[in-house]
């Protein structure tokens, strides 16, 4: 097989319809596992062909080092999903979390074969997989928060905290993954013997972290097994209170499932109570932020009247303006994105 030949060709309208047409129910889920892959493209081609054959459509990475998976199983292929995770004998016992909230998730199939499941981009002598944290399950790690001194770091991106967290975590100010360990490290400077608290969405980012902190010296760190997904399953399982608060933010078309009703957020465009992410409806935007139903109806979808204006311009215009390089000038405070000067 040649590198990456098999990948889908339809259009994304198209895909779209198709899975609105679709007469069975989905399962959306994510599964990750750190494991040594000697060729990570045969892996990903003979995946990529026996999903495909299940119309399960996702987002997958993987590396030499393991895989991460977001996927939309179809129901009824869901015994034989978990048949054929078996052909690999790594993945056979796999922990695979579903989602909290059902949904049209994804509309394709993508796997790609990466240098790093996350990319941190950190020297591989500075962690070892296999040692990492201390995995906590809900009620252990709800009494860890109890501890006096125990200090927590949501692992995430700033626009993820920002519409669901635990109280008291702190948030690195950073825009990408790759400034996010040295960063983290330099905050905890000083607090080697403390206990460390690191959480996730699904554990993959913290799994390194952690690894990253211990052999940095760090002797007490913790992580929230499963992340918040798990977390939030364990929770209503087992009739605990849910010490995080808010929505937790997934990298697919649904952008958020709901664990608790607290509203921490506003709305970018009026600054309402709101934590409904959404990306501008203008093809030269495309900005990832918060915005509320009014605001939404008001402004078609995008962040600005600017942006609603240029969308409703013809496509060639667009495509005239869009060209020039002068028209770039802003980006938000959580994206390091830009955006164009739309004013015409």
């Amino acid at each position: 097989m040649k590198k990456n030949t098999l990948f889908n060709k339809i259009n994304r309208e198209e895909l779209k319809e198709s899975l609105k047409a679709e007469s069975f129910e989905r399962i959306t889920a994510s599964f990750y596992k750190y494991f040594n892959i000697n060729n990570p493209d045969t892996l990903r081609d003979i995946l990529y062909l026996k999903w495909d054959q299940l119309k399960i459509f996702g987002r997958v990475y993987i590396a030499s080092e393991g895989i991460n998976a977001q996927i939309s199983v179809p129901k009824n292929y869901w015994h034989q999903f978990r048949a054929n995770l078996n052909d690999t004998k790594e993945l056979g016992n796999v922990p695979i979390k579903k989602a909290l909230k059902d949904g049209d998730s994804f509309y394709k199939l993508t796997i790609k074969v990466r240098e790093e499941l996350v990319a941190y981009n950190v020297p591989a002598d500075t962690y070892d997989m296999k040692k990492t944290g201390k995995h906590l399950n809900a009620e252990q790690y709800n009494q860890a928060l109890e501890n006096p001194g125990t200090i927590i770091i949501d692992m995430r991106n700033y626009y993820e905290s920002e519409i669901g967290r635990f109280d008291n975590a702190l948030i690195p100010d950073v825009e990408t993954s790759k400034e996010l360990l040295p960063k983290v490290k330099k905050m905890l400077n000083g607090n080697e013997d403390e206990q460390i608290l690191l959480y996730c969405t699904g554990g993959i980012r913290c799994e390194k972290a952690s690894a990253y902190l211990i052999q940095n010296g760090f002797k007490d760190v913790n992580q929230l097994q499963g992340g918040i997904i798990q977390y939030a399953h364990e929770v209503k399982e087992k009739g605990l209170k849910s010490k995080f608060r808010g929505k937790n933010f997934v990298f697919d078309e649904r952008l958020g499932e709901r664990v608790t009703n607290d509203i921490l957020s506003s709305c970018h465009v009026c600054g309402s109570p709101c934590d409904d992410h959404t990306d501008c409806k203008n093809n030269a935007c495309h900005i990832l932020f918060i915005q509320c139903e009014k605001c939404r109806k008001k402004l078609d979808g995008c962040c600005s009247k600017e942006c609603q204006n240029f969308a409703k311009l013809p496509i060639e215009e667009q495509r005239i303006l869009r060209k020039d390089p002068d028209r770039v000038v802003s980006k938000t405070f959580f994206d390091s994105r830009v955006k164009p000067r739309l004013k015409t």
